[in-house]
């Protein structure tokens, strides 16, 4: 994504991701543009005002609250994230708005989401509500639970709610089992799952169109912005989604039961 944001240590890991794994790059971005459309349908289209952004990672271009300032000036956004420096980055660059915050927590415990002081202060659960889990599905393994975790917003909220969700996928499932092996050797949660086990997983919601997609067809947006510039050591990778097709972000902006 560029930017100053990262650390070596995420750089280092990434990279060594990307030998065996090239089309990441792009699939990474082409979520970091997902982001900008289903934000904006949800707000111009939707009249959605509040959102929670569940594992939302360190700060980088066009986050949830700056798009949604495009369309509209009185959209509510709670940021959710385990890791405490994104807690850190995230006060610093939003110590003036008093309409988004940033909270610490472990979206895989949605109570302790539910519960936050500042979930209390910002989120009305009487309206509807918006809830983001954008390229963190693959985190939400089977023994989680993850269908009681991407219902326990919307539950709660008012009819009219919508979940806006992607993850990686894989339709060769031998490809996709190397995937979830390389990136469980580090420690991390992860679950490459097919189309179809996606589809599965987000049954109880109804996909509003064109359905759970390659995010790339979701919503085409002629004329939107466009991204930083890739970094120049990674920059070899761009495009190498359109070689390896069988790998990619799905997903899409769906109603609440």
């Amino acid at each position: 994504m560029g930017g100053k944001d990262n650390y070596e240590v995420d750089r280092r890991f990434m990279t060594a991701q990307l030998r065996d794994f090239p089309g990441a790059l792009d699939t990474i971005r082409q979520n970091r543009l997902f982001l900008y459309r289903a934000v904006r349908f949800l707000t111009a289209e939707r009249g959605i005002r509040q959102f929670i952004d569940m594992g939302c990672g360190l700060p980088t271009d066009n986050n949830v609250h700056q798009v949604a300032a495009r369309f509209t000036d009185d959209a509510r956004v709670v940021y959710v994230d385990v890791d405490p420096i994104v807690l850190a980055h995230g006060r610093a660059m939003l110590a003036a708005d008093d309409s988004t915050s940033v909270i610490t927590a472990d979206i895989r415990d949605q109570e302790s989401v539910l519960v936050h002081d500042e979930v209390a202060r910002l989120i009305d659960f009487s309206e509807p509500v918006a809830v983001l889990f954008l390229a963190v599905g693959h985190h939400l393994v089977d023994a989680a639970d993850p269908r009681a975790i991407l219902r326990a917003v919307v539950d709660r909220a008012a009819a009219g709610s919508y979940l806006a969700f992607s993850q990686i996928i894989c339709e060769e499932p031998e490809r996709g089992q190397l995937l979830t092996s390389s990136i469980r050797k580090a420690g991390i949660p992860w679950q490459t799952r097919t189309p179809a086990e996606v589809d599965d997983l987000l049954s109880d919601f109804k996909p509003v169109e064109p359905g759970l997609v390659n995010v790339v067809d979701w919503r085409p947006l002629p004329g939107q912005p466009p991204l930083a510039p890739v970094p120049h050591e990674i920059a070899h990778y761009d495009g190498a989604s359109r070689i390896d097709t069988t790998s990619y972000e799905y997903g899409g902006v769906l109603q609440a039961p």
